[in-house]
Formats: structure tokens, sequence, C-alpha cells
């Protein structure tokens, strides 16, 4: 499905970043009985060339945050604009243009009810050629964050999974601070970054941020992602897809998902369709068979919507954007700010 253009041990290595996306590299060599140079220059060159990236991420559930899914309905000639302009914002992730183009999507991240006011209420209805804009919260995630697609493709045995799965977290309790944004800066543009590094950035010791660094992957607030290239994905249809589910089976229907190898992302959300779902299919045939088959077989499934997903303009994590020219600047300035 994807990966076609990476061989084996890249292949193993990225399923290994997956799984930690800070785990030693000499561990990895270990597990996969090759040199620790091997695995460095491998890393190296995937990274240099912009095909991977190990990002260090938050999960907004953990720190009491607001996440929106928000669906933004344009003119034509205004989807793209619009689309960079959510991608330049700090809280937004996965910017999709969707449904032939004339619709963006987004994940949002409010910190507390007057952020999500000020975008959802103020900017993005005022934005001129913005002609709708839904949204949903994010009530319960079953697939993605540090669980990402790569997980099932099985490039590692089932016995390397289990050498290179770190400790599970015990969920305690954890606030973020100002140092700790600080580092999470540098772990949102570089996951690995040494922490000699990440000591200048924050002003502590190495030992303070060592044992930060595994105090906030312990909670959960921080975890590890790995994003892919879109040429990794080159000749896969990519679908967003919005389910009406029976209430009484949401739980088991969001598992089943989770375990479907299509399936990218799976979540509860608020609104009629009470479960969305990113999948990835080799063509439009898999799509079709996909949806005859896998999803056809949920009988608590009563409606879904599906939408192809036509490009990818940010993903999990920050991206700096070109700027704009011509009138769209200023009409997509009021979103960014």
């Amino acid at each position: 499905m994807i990966f076609d253009v990476l061989d084996k041990l890249d292949r193993r290595l990225v399923h290994a970043l997956q799984l930690d996306g800070r785990v030693p590299f000499r561990k990895v060599a270990d597990v996969l009985a090759v040199s620790d140079q091997t695995i460095a220059r491998r890393y190296a060159r995937l990274r240099s060339t912009g095909l991977i990236r190990v990002l260090g991420l938050t999960d907004p559930l953990r720190l009491g945050e607001i996440p929106w899914y928000v669906r933004v309905q344009c003119t034509p000639d205004a989807a793209l604009p619009v689309a960079e302009a959510l991608a330049r914002r700090d809280d937004t992730s996965w910017v999709n243009l969707i449904a032939g183009g004339t619709e963006v999507s987004a994940l949002v991240r409010a910190r507390d009810g007057h952020d999500s006011r000020a975008l959802l209420l103020q900017k993005l209805p005022r934005t001129p050629r913005v002609v709708g804009v839904t949204a949903h919260f994010f009530l319960h995630h079953f697939f993605g964050g540090a669980l990402g697609l790569i997980n099932k493709l099985g490039a590692l045995t089932p016995d390397e999974v289990q050498a290179l799965t770190p400790p599970a977290q015990n969920g305690s309790a954890c606030e973020l601070t100002a140092t700790d944004r600080k580092m999470l800066d540098v772990l949102g543009r570089d996951g690995r970054a040494g922490v000699v590094e990440l000591a200048a950035a924050t002003g502590g010791s190495q030992t303070s941020v060592r044992r930060r660094l595994a105090e906030l992957r312990d909670s959960g607030v921080l975890y590890f992602d790995v994003d892919l290239d879109d040429h990794l994905l080159a000749g896969n249809v990519r679908c967003a897809l919005w389910l009406v589910v029976a209430p009484a089976e949401l739980a088991a229907v969001g598992a089943a998902l989770a375990e479907h190898p299509e399936v990218a992302f799976a979540a509860a959300t608020t609104g009629q369709a009470n479960l969305h779902a990113t999948i990835v299919c080799r063509d439009v045939t898999a799509l079709y068979t996909y949806l005859t088959t896998r999803i056809a077989a949920l009988p608590a499934i009563q409606r879904v919507e599906t939408l192809p997903i036509i490009r990818t303009v940010k993903g999990p994590g920050n991206l700096q954007m070109p700027a704009l020219g011509g009138s769209m600047r200023n009409e997509t300035n009021r979103i960014h700010r």
C-alpha cells in the first residue's frame, strides 16, 4: 500500500520510530541486527531528504484543551488560500482540501472557550468567500496520534515490536509550565532533538530536561509521531469518512474501525455523524471494496459520508507556508491572526 519507495530496512526503521520516536539507534540496531552506523545513516538520509520527520506532539485531551474538527465550505478560488491561512496557525493540524477542493477540513485545538469562539464565531465566518463553517468536538480517539498507520504495515515482527515498544504510560496528571512549552516548541520541529539542544532552549540543566521529558511522556501529555512525505503515499486514495452510528454501538464500532488496516485515524465526535475516520486505500477499486465489505459488515453504521482528500496542506506538526500573493492575502490574514 504505502512505503513502496522505501526498502525493507527503511520500512523497519520507520516502524521502530513510530513505536518510540526517541528510541536510541543502538537499541534499534540491536533489535534489527545491523550496525549503529547503518541505522544512523539511514535515518539521516530519510530526514535530510524530507521523507520523514519525527515530531514530539501533545495530546489535547490530556491537557484539558478543546479539540475541534472544523469543516470550512469555500468558493472554489478561496479554498487553497483559506487552507494555507489555517495551516499557518499554531493551533491547527491536518489541514486538508476535500470535497473536490471546495471545502477545507482541519483539526483545531483551543485552550478554552474564548479561543474557540474567536476562531469559530469571529474569524472564519467573517472571511470573504467562506460560505459555511461546521465544527464538532472530538470526544475520544480510537486510533491515531502515537498509533500511526505505520504500525499496521507489518514491517517488524511481533517480537521486534515488543522489544522496541516503550513502557506503558501511567497517565498521571501533568500541567505544562512556560519552560515545558519552550522544550515542546523544539520537539514539535524535531522530536529527536538532543538533550543539549533542549537544555539550551529551556535554560535548564541536562538532568532536569531528561527528568521532565520522562515525566511528560509517562503522563501521556507528550507523544511522538512520524510525519511522512506525501510522495510516500503517491498513488493512494485517501478519504475522510463521517459515519452515523447507533449511540449504544459507538464504542464497539470505533474499536472495530481501529483494527482495520485502511484506517489511519478514528475518533468519536459530536454531531449527527458521531464517528469520524481517515482511511488510506491503494486505489478507487480498493476503496469500493473497503466500503462494501468492512464498513458494510458493521450493521450499527446507519449512514456514511465519503469525502476524498484532494491535498494535505499541513500534517501533524508545524509548517511554515510561503507568503500568499494577490488580494487573498488580506482575506486569509483574518484567520491566521
